[in-house]
């Protein structure tokens, strides 16, 4: 099953310096079909202002990863940690037992992100928070799909506390990626963040979701050259 989703049927806020799309229920959106998928809680597509941002908030037992599309995140939190990450490349925050962070769009341009809450699964979910980001040029994405972070012993990724895996693949017009879930049980959701891409022929928009389930192969075709951004969770 591949659920089409269209961008243009996504929850919307306007909150002037940060304009939101919510392919979950969030903030004040809400849609009781569109609460979860499998442990996916939230991907948000923000568009932030240029010296603007999220000061700081708390948060506590939540898997939160950040992939920049373009311009570049400040992230700073209660651990320590400061540092930027840019169009491309991945940060991800486990709130553990409780984090305060801000992020900010410190460039002279839009940030565009995806922001990705994934719930945990793991003992070790409600023990000390931690920070990372990592470079993944997309060259190293050509053709295949990337594990960007993730929660499965041996994956070369940012850790997450949480059975799921976060991957990314750029795709050339007319070429074709398969992705293998390990089960039909597995839930999907995958955003093309540039360029037009059909998963088992349903045809997906820029930034268009599809949720998938039952499941064991996905074969994405690109229209036109394209990035595109899947969870694969429990």
């Amino acid at each position: 099953m591949i659920e089409h989703r269209p961008f243009n049927q996504l929850g919307h806020a306007d909150y002037g310096w940060l304009h939101a799309n919510y392919h979950f229920s969030f903030a004040n959106y809400f849609d009781r079909h569109r609460m979860h998928w499998g442990n996916l809680r939230v991907w948000n597509d923000d568009v932030i202002a240029p010296q603007t941002g999220f000061d700081t908030h708390p948060h506590k037992e939540m898997e939160i990863i950040t992939y920049v599309r373009k311009g570049a995140i400040t992230h700073r939190d209660s651990m320590g940690n400061h540092g930027r990450t840019e169009a491309g490349d991945v940060q991800v925050m486990s709130a553990g037992s409780g984090v305060y962070h801000s992020e900010h769009n410190l460039e002279n341009e839009d940030t565009t992100l995806f922001q990705i809450w994934i719930l945990p699964t793991m003992e070790s979910a409600k023990g000390a928070p931690s920070w990372g980001t990592r470079q993944f040029p997309k060259a190293d994405r050509s053709g295949q799909f990337v594990v960007l972070a993730s929660g499965v012993e041996g994956d070369d990724a940012l850790p997450i506390r949480t059975n799921a895996r976060v991957l990314g693949a750029t795709i050339k017009a007319g070429e074709t990626v398969e992705y293998h879930f390990e089960d039909t049980n597995r839930f999907g959701y995958l955003v093309p963040a540039q360029g037009k891409v059909a998963i088992n022929g349903v045809r997906l928009e820029t930034r268009d979701g599809a949720a998938i389930h039952n499941e064991t192969v996905i074969k994405v075709t690109a229209f036109s050259d394209a990035e595109v951004v899947l969870v694969d969770t429990e």
